[in-house]
């Protein structure tokens, strides 16, 4: 224990004497978390809207009128009056045309038809300018059809997108800060010509691997506090489950991202390498997480992939400890997977370190 402590002393000091260590550490997690939680949102905002044609109607005068106090759509600067050149030139977002003869007049025909062209370079972006206009025109007419529907939306009433990203968001951030940091450590120690003292010091394997290990554990879980913090404060995330059991989800998870760092520490021999190594995992890991697109719509193909990554299940931790209050089950499963990844990941580590050493 005496030889672990002092290799734990020293990981901690070789990394936190460092004042821009330290900052990015601590402070840049954070300022990551706010602005990605600023800037990502899948929720279709300042619609450029054009009209085309009937400016006298006043039925299309009501719903251009009702289109911008909503506050989806604004006006948008055109330079021509053909609907498909606006489009074309990136001029607007989604342009009404009317029908000949104007809309009123079509109304009173019985046959009212109004034309509504989307572009859809952005498909996410479309289907919610398609949404948001047919919530406007259904507003200004009442509807009886002979079944009513009674809509609750459960969980995020407010569908607010914060909600669904920023858990992402928060364990992107973990796994980057000890995948990177725990790659790093060693891979230092090989540029620097220490992992040579190592390896003649009378200290066995096991304690060179926890002396490793353990600090980006520790560091790992020491911004857990703070990145929750940031995401209630700022974004009003609610924490309707444990945050005991958030806390333990979490240090499972961080033991899995370190044994896979502790990995790719094994395989690089530079730092250089070992960034890109990270980076290389971190990159596809998050795309095939379920943070922004939906696991369920993925290809069979990929989706395999899906769910041998760490990064799936503690994000479904996340938002079903934060927002559904925790359901039993799911937490007990997906902690046995992450609690399995790590043993596996510190296993296969500690196996080839040990190689190395020997």
């Amino acid at each position: 224990m005496k030889t672990l402590w002092g290799f734990i002393r020293k990981e901690f000091r070789q990394t936190l004497r460092d004042p821009r260590m330290r900052i990015l550490l601590f402070l840049a997690p954070c300022v990551q978390l706010t602005i990605f939680g600023v800037a990502l949102s899948t929720e279709a905002k300042n619609i450029r809207l054009s009209v085309v044609g009937g400016l006298s109607d006043t039925t299309l005068q009501e719903i251009h009128r009702k289109a911008l106090a909503s506050g989806w759509f604004i006006p948008a600067r055109t330079s021509s009056q053909d609907p498909f050149m606006q489009i074309q030139n990136d001029e607007a977002d989604a342009v009404m045309v009317t029908p000949v003869g104007g809309l009123d007049r079509s109304l009173g025909r019985g046959t009212g038809e109004l034309q509504l062209l989307i572009n859809a370079t952005n498909v996410t972006r479309a289907q919610g300018i398609e949404r948001y206009f047919s919530s406007i025109v259904r507003s200004l007419y009442e509807f009886k059809p002979p079944l009513s529907f009674d809509v609750r939306v459960l969980y995020n009433p407010a569908m607010r997108t914060a909600l669904f990203l920023v858990p992402g968001v928060m364990s992107m951030l973990v796994c980057l800060i000890t995948i990177l940091l725990t790659s790093m450590s060693i891979t230092r120690e090989k540029e620097l010509g220490t992992f040579e003292t190592l390896i003649a010091a009378p200290v066995r394997p096991e304690e060179v691997i926890l002396g490793k290990t353990v600090p980006f554990v520790l560091l790992g879980m020491s911004n857990i506090p703070l990145i929750v913090g940031v995401a209630m404060a700022l974004f009003g995330m609610p924490l309707r489950g444990s945050l005991w059991l958030l806390l333990l989800s979490a240090f499972v998870f961080v033991c899995c991202t370190v044994g896979i760092g502790l990995f790719i520490s094994t395989i690089a021999r530079t730092q250089q390498q070992s960034m890109m190594g990270g980076f290389l995992y971190l990159f596809p890991s998050v795309l095939l997480s379920g943070m922004v697109f939906p696991v369920e719509n993925m290809p069979w193909v990929l989706r395999v992939f899906s769910y041998i990554n760490p990064l799936t299940y503690f994000i479904e931790l996340l938002r079903n400890i934060m927002l559904k209050g925790g359901d039993a089950r799911l937490i007990v499963f997906n902690i046995l997977i992450l609690s399995a990844m790590a043993l596996l990941a510190i296993t296969v580590s500690w196996r080839r370190f040990k190689t190395t050493l020997s």
